[in-house]
């Protein structure tokens, strides 16, 4: 069935005010933190595929985006990227959908507005977006998240989970048009960002899967097994610690994020209600240098 300008598999599936969780590509999914949280709760719930953009080239530029090839069986296999959904169902009052939304090159009104339709189609309740982003924060302390969200109800939901509130201006991606558009079709909408010290930027940042996910397992109730997750973030950032006392400019400037750190949660009674500490005169001075002098020396 088309659905804007999504191809859904038939029959659609009639779910029960759907919970939509949304990960974008490239812009808030710094260490892989959103695509792989999503993909974790898609493989906890045994997420089933509901469909995929019908004509991705409309929105794409495939010279940016490249189409992979692979073999199966001896078989030459074309992947197209794509913006891609699944559903699943939900023990509670509420099933889920998953959204794996890859940024557009055009057309960004047509996509947006399509997965709008795609949301109203299936009766989503609310749409989360998830991800990460790089900060001024120490791999020492606690991972920070901001978000901001569409009401006061979910303003005081972000409160109990000690999520800070996003001051953000500046530039976006053309995908903000879903969480504005979305309250006029009545749906909620939140976006939640995970935020990850800037000198470290892993490729998988497992820390930064953790926070995430232990936030939406506490928010909505989802019995996740991360043990194993957090394991492999604390070896991560053991390394990380290893690496920092080997270069004094580095070991430096983590004395100072933590200090502006520590200073924050201070004059918040311990808490980090409010948005994520912002970078000192001191702390720029030395990524400027640490920059401009990548080996250090």
């Amino acid at each position: 069935m088309r659905v804007g300008a999504f191809e859904l598999n038939e029959p659609l599936p009639e779910l029960r005010e759907p919970y939509a969780f949304a990960m974008l590509r490239p812009w808030i999914d710094v260490g892989g933190v959103g695509s792989n949280s999503l993909s974790a709760l898609e493989s906890h719930l045994d997420a089933k595929r509901l469909g995929g953009l019908r004509r991705p080239g409309i929105f794409y530029d495939f010279t940016r985006y490249r189409p992979t090839v692979f073999r199966v069986g001896g078989q030459r296999q074309i992947q197209i990227p794509n913006t891609f959904a699944s559903y699943a169902r939900g023990q509670g009052e509420h099933d889920y959908m998953f959204f794996h939304c890859l940024e557009p090159h055009m057309l960004g009104d047509t996509y947006a507005q399509s997965i709008l339709n795609v949301l109203e189609k299936l009766g989503a309740r609310k749409y989360i977006t998830i991800g990460s982003m790089y900060d001024s924060v120490p791999h020492t302390r606690p991972l920070l998240v901001s978000g901001s969200a569409s009401d006061t109800a979910l303003e005081a939901e972000m409160d109990e989970i000690n999520v800070g509130r996003s001051t953000y201006q500046g530039p976006t991606t053309i995908n903000i048009l879903v969480a504005d558009g979305a309250p006029n079709r009545g749906i909620q909408t939140m976006t939640l960002v995970v935020h990850l010290p800037s000198y470290a930027q892993l490729e998988e940042d497992h820390s930064g899967q953790h926070a995430l996910l232990s936030l939406l397992s506490r928010q909505h109730g989802f019995s996740l097994d991360l043990d194993r997750i957090q394991q492999k973030g604390r070896e991560q950032y053991r390394e990380l610690d290893i690496a920092v006392k080997g270069n004094a400019q580095m070991e430096e400037l983590v004395k100072l994020m933590e200090m502006n750190y520590d200073g924050k949660a201070s004059r918040k009674g311990g808490e980090h209600s409010e948005q994520p500490p912002q970078l000192s005169p001191e702390i720029e001075r030395f990524l400027r240098e640490v920059d401009s002098d990548p080996d250090g020396q």
